[in-house]
């Protein structure tokens, strides 16, 4: 029955992990539209999360962690809004690296495992409660 614990701590983890990555997406969509507000001023610059497997040595278990979260160093694009205060020279606005539909298929993503960790919780808690009842 350890080995039930066990699931449900790797479960968890992995939720957690989840729930790390969707902050992040959260705060890119929330963040799509933000520009510059000094001539030439660089926008929002999308966040990306990565992940590492790692050995609880305690429980003798892999687990999912974040590993880091970290700007996303692809190009800006650019807008002609020479009113704009964040406009170059030229007239251009650099706009952020946030492509919207991009980080709502990543959430739908973030989701799905989420709640596939949660489903894995739920079957673990209910095969412990089996069991406790044929014991009893």
């Amino acid at each position: 029955m350890p080995e039930l614990f066990d699931s449900i701590k790797v479960s968890a983890a992995g939720m957690h992990a989840q729930g790390e990555r969707i902050l992040v997406i959260s705060e890119n969509i929330a963040n799509a539209d933000s520009l510059g507000t000094t001539p030439g001023g660089a926008p929002y610059r999308r966040k990306v999360i990565s992940f590492k497997n790692t050995l609880n040595r305690e429980l003798g278990i892999h687990e999912v962690e974040v590993k880091s979260i970290r700007p996303d160093m692809s190009a800006f694009g650019e807008k002609f809004m020479p009113t704009h205060p964040a406009a170059n020279d030229q007239g251009y606005v650099l706009l952020p690296n946030v492509n919207s539909l991009f980080e709502m298929m990543d959430m739908r993503q973030a989701q799905r495992s989420y709640e596939a960790n949660l489903n894995a919780i739920t079957i673990s808690k209910s095969m412990i409660e089996r069991t406790l009842d044929i014991i009893r």
